[in-house]
């Protein structure tokens, strides 16, 4: 992985470099990259290049600073000084999960760069976090708890089951992506601080004032939305499709909330077509 210094700490990424249409991939808590291992090659074959940070929510190489903003906003800015210290330009943002409401707040917040903005099945007005996962918010205002609840990270089984991210996806999610994502938060104090950090900052008063300020964001958004997700339901992107006049829905059959792991080849086709566009058409593909 390549390296940024940024005013938050060092930030690693990937990047498939050449000339075509920047995509910048955005997961969500407690993974990292490799969520889009298999997006990545599918749309670099297109053109695109194609950039990944690993961004500090729990499973990321490196802490960042500890005085290192990590609420919504500071993610937000995180992101938007990424794409800035890297020169992007034009950029189609893309997001899934957590990092779906962390898109929307750099998107409404620090949108300079942005020319397109595509959402997988994520967090949105008032679900932020799911029901299902609010817990740790709350356990992460118990000192040390972050590290107590970090260790069932040590058991594949446990992180492939309904108690860990079974089920987020409809494919079964092998122990090599899943030891990638636990090795960081069980190996790093700074990276659960980080997530204790992340957790503590999170409010559906950003994503509800993302909701209402993308009414106005003035660029195409795609939303690709698997359509077999309980903890997102296309009712979200649907009601997303009617509030946002740039936003048009695309389903997604038989994918869970992580849309990269269950359906890579679609998604990665969906986004080409969709930066392949001229803007005042992008909407309509």
């Amino acid at each position: 992985m390549e390296t940024v210094e940024l005013g938050q700490g060092r930030l690693h990424y990937t990047d498939t470099g050449g000339s075509g249409p920047v995509v910048v991939l955005v997961h969500g808590l407690l993974v990292n990259g490799s969520l889009w291992r298999d997006v990545v090659p599918a749309l670099a074959a297109t053109g695109a290049r194609v950039v990944v940070p690993a961004l500090p929510l729990g499973s990321h190489p490196e802490a960042m600073r500890p005085d290192a903003d990590l609420t919504p906003p500071g993610i937000g800015r995180l992101i938007s000084d990424f794409i800035a210290a890297l020169d992007l330009r034009e950029v189609t943002l893309v997001g899934n999960d957590t990092g779906g409401a962390m898109c929307q707040v750099a998107a409404t917040k620090h949108g300079e760069r942005l020319a397109r903005l595509v959402l997988t099945n994520c967090d949105t007005h008032d679900n932020f976090l799911p029901p299902a996962f609010r817990p740790m918010q709350w356990i992460a205002h118990v000192p040390g708890a972050v590290r107590v609840l970090s260790q069932v990270f040590r058991w594949p089984s446990v992180l492939a089951s309904p108690l860990g991210f079974g089920l987020l996806a409809q494919r079964k999610l092998d122990h090599e992506r899943l030891r990638d994502w636990a090795g960081p938060v069980l190996a790093d104090a700074g990276a659960r601080r980080d997530l204790g950090k992340v957790l503590r900052g999170i409010h559906t008063r950003y994503t509800l004032a993302a909701a209402e300020e993308l009414r106005r964001f003035g660029r195409p958004i795609l939303l690709a939305w698997g359509d077999a997700d309980r903890f997102f339901p296309i009712s979200y992107a649907e009601r997303l499709a009617a509030e946002w006049p740039d936003a048009r829905l695309v389903r997604v059959p038989g994918a869970g909330a992580f849309v990269p792991v269950d359906q890579p080849d679609q998604l990665a086709r969906l986004i080409a077509e969709f930066i392949g566009q001229p803007s005042s058409r992008a909407a309509n593909i």
